[in-house]
């Protein structure tokens, strides 16, 4: 015996598609498992989609009024989801509020011809910076090569003074459906038209420029505004200025991937720049004053007398802007210095001479070796991470 469709969504017989839609958006809300856990109400959901997806269905309601049941004895795709997982169609409540606003593809909500119009994809390109352009920011113009509207044809695909006409296989339903009777009852399928592909209507007489795409490639010239602090890797998105989607759909994004050239002098971390700087021996021993150069100017630095090698300065304030996730820049960064001391590797008599006096006055002529882990005893300190840094 047929089910009573209209009587599980409490609708009429002779009730409009959105009197249809409705009562089931209603009854969904309230059946849904993850807003009610009472007894039943998984079994109730199970019957409500059901009937939704039968009486929004042309041909299956249409078999209904005239005494059928298109999901008798698990005829076809519908008949077996109802005898499997009763929420196969809907993930979780997200995807039921989906179909409620016409955002889901599950359920019958996903029904009828496709649209022409699609979503356009990302596009990513890559480009080169200075350290001091991210540091500074910066206005770049680059190239393009994406999809944009045809202007012939405005993204509809048909040549001028023509438009799509219905399809006459599937008479604009995107889909063709058959029934078939077998030993299991009465079975329907549904696949889309090889006519129109879904999309319930055919270019006959498409757009020379674009060939019914409704969109051509073009290459442009646009400015990307490069905020201060940017690092490798890291992306600038420009809405809307991505790959145009077919039949002329909405643009997808592009992002501008910035790849940071390596500097000279400094070993950028983070917000924080680390650069080496080699005083001779005798001015670590006297202490003396030396320009160390920053991505700006110049600052100076005192070395105080007896200072040993590996000796790290830090200069406040002297680094990169740090960049916040909402593009703001939140202080800067510090400078650290590290300290080589050079040793002399050719040395003549008299300089010779004279180490030896000083060695005589401090009485190291024979000194005995200092044995040490060193520091805090640990082999990786903060800069043993930078040893390197000024030699890459």
């Amino acid at each position: 015996m047929a089910k009573d469709y209209y009587g599980i969504l409490g609708v009429s017989k002779d009730a409009t598609q959105d009197q249809i839609k409705r009562a089931y958006r209603k009854l969904a809300r309230e059946l849904h498992p993850d807003v009610n856990q009472e007894d039943g109400a998984q079994e109730r959901f199970r019957e409500v989609s059901t009937a939704y997806e039968v009486l929004s269905d042309p041909q299956k309601r249409q078999m209904v009024d005239l005494g059928g049941d298109p999901m008798d004895s698990g005829g076809g795709a519908a008949g077996g989801r109802a005898g499997g997982d009763p929420f196969a169609g809907f993930g979780g409540l997200g995807d039921i509020m989906d179909a409620f606003f016409g955002g889901g593809s599950g359920g019958a909500g996903g029904r009828g011809p496709r649209s022409r119009m699609q979503q356009g994809s990302d596009a990513l390109l890559r480009l080169e910076l200075t350290l001091e352009e991210c540091a500074q920011g910066v206005n770049r113009d680059v190239t393009v090569d994406t999809a944009v509207v045809c202007d012939n044809c405005e993204g509809g695909g048909s040549s001028a003074g023509s438009a799509p006409s219905t399809c006459d296989t599937c008479e604009g339903r995107g889909e063709i459906q058959s029934v078939q009777r077998s030993f299991l009852g009465q079975v329907m399928t549904s696949r889309p038209c090889p006519v129109c592909r879904g999309f319930g209507e055919v270019i006959t007489d498409p757009c020379q420029q674009c060939g019914g795409d409704g969109r051509v490639r073009s290459r442009r010239t646009i400015t990307v505004k490069i905020p201060a602090g940017v690092g490798d890797g890291m992306r600038v998105r420009l809405a809307g200025e991505g790959e145009v989607g077919p039949g002329g759909g909405p643009a997808g994004d592009l992002f501008v991937e910035v790849e940071e050239l390596q500097h000279e002098r400094f070993v950028r971390d983070g917000a924080d720049l680390h650069c080496h700087v080699q005083v001779p021996m005798t001015a670590a021993a006297l202490g003396t004053v030396v320009n160390i150069p920053t991505l700006e100017d110049e600052e100076e630095l005192t070395v105080e007398p007896g200072t040993q090698p590996g000796t790290e300065y830090v200069l406040d304030g002297r680094g990169l802007p740090k960049l916040r996730s909402n593009g703001r820049v939140s202080g800067h960064g510090d400078l650290h210095v590290h300290l080589d001391v050079r040793v002399p590797t050719k040395l003549d008599e008299d300089q010779a001479d004279l180490l030896r006096q000083l060695a005589t006055v401090r009485e190291e002529e024979q000194p005995e070796p200092t044995v040490s882990a060193g520091g805090n005893g640990h082999r990786n300190g903060i800069f043993s991470r930078f040893r390197g840094f000024g030699h890459r």
